[in-house]
């Protein structure tokens, strides 16, 4: 009997900014005038590019394409309205959630939802305090897809631009964040059905994804209080990742699932999970051939698509 199946995704879509300056936000790289030289006619053909990966991502198992698509790195409401209204996604009537928050760069994590298939019942963003520092909320979205009740954790943990050592107390309080918010979910509904996504920036056997939040890669052993972390069999430093940094992959974009969504006979249960890198969003040639066909290096505008590849996990559903 065929399995019916959905689609969830997960995107960094690495700087996705509208060129117009915004004088709250350290933008200015990002506009006509600025480093970038970010015009209109850049901006257009990032909504292009970025659209056209949302168009594919899931269609591999799902004709539907993606009923979830968390999306990291996304400047304000209206990137997301200019997107949802590109001509290759217009027609799927693509909702959107999000929340402006006080990463001084501007960047915020957002959902994407098809709303023939969910319903959102609920959504806010949860703020992840790290002292004397501004970061990414977490948004929190409560719905109900495909008939069964989820909750959505989209993150977007701080960045190791200042080195992994010295960021890594920053993404542990991320972790701790929101492994506090899944447990008091849990406490209120030990059933519940929880799917938390995002650039995690650490990798699956991260002490951040591995011990604090609980990511568990075997299914037979999972038990109730942690979640199943599919990306800790696929990640292979050498040759498989999400992102490359200094010839080393890693896979710091992960989608990760409650164990009621392993185990579950009614409604959504885990099918498989693949990292999204089609020979389009890959560099073709060169030094970085293989690595994700960026938007930019540099300042250079490449256009591509964002320096991360994308994460889809297939649900089926009953």
């Amino acid at each position: 009997m065929k399995k019916n199946l959905c689609a969830i995704a997960f995107y960094n879509a690495e700087n996705f900014f509208d060129p117009a300056d915004d004088p709250e936000k350290e933008d200015d790289d990002f506009t006509p005038t600025g480093a970038n030289k970010y015009t209109k006619e850049v901006y257009k053909q990032k909504l292009q590019n970025i659209s056209i990966v949302i168009t594919r991502m899931g269609k591999d198992l799902v004709p539907e394409g993606a009923a979830l698509i968390g999306l990291a790195e996304v400047e304000n409401a209206k990137v997301l309205a200019d997107l949802t209204a590109q001509p290759l996604i217009a027609a799927k009537g693509y909702k959107y959630i999000l929340y402006n928050a006080y990463d001084p760069r501007g960047i915020d994590v957002a959902l994407l939802y098809d709303p023939k298939v969910f319903h959102v019942i609920k959504s806010m963003p949860v703020a992840i305090r790290i002292p004397q520092k501004a970061t990414r909320d977490i948004l929190y979205v409560h719905g109900v897809l495909y008939k069964d009740t989820v909750h959505v954790l989209v993150n977007h943990w701080p960045s190791r631009r200042d080195g992994e050592q010295e960021s890594r107390d920053d993404r542990r309080i991320a972790a701790e964040t929101n492994r506090k918010f899944i447990d008091d979910l849990r406490r209120k509904q030990p059933n519940a059905k929880i799917i938390l996504m995002g650039d995690l920036n650490d990798d699956p056997i991260d002490i951040s994804v591995a011990t604090v939040l609980k990511g568990n890669g075997s299914m037979p052993s999972l038990l109730a209080s942690e979640l199943y972390n599919p990306w800790l069999a696929l990640h292979k430093p050498a040759t498989t990742g999400t992102l490359q940094y200094k010839r080393k992959w890693n896979l710091f974009d992960q989608i990760l699932v409650s164990k009621p969504l392993t185990d579950s006979r009614r409604g959504l249960r885990y099918h498989s999970a693949v990292i999204f890198n089609k020979e389009f969003l890959q560099q073709t040639s060169g030094r970085y051939k293989g690595s994700p066909y960026r938007s930019y290096r540099g300042t250079y505008w490449m256009n591509g698509y964002s320096d991360h590849y994308p994460v889809v996990m297939y649900l089926s559903w009953n």
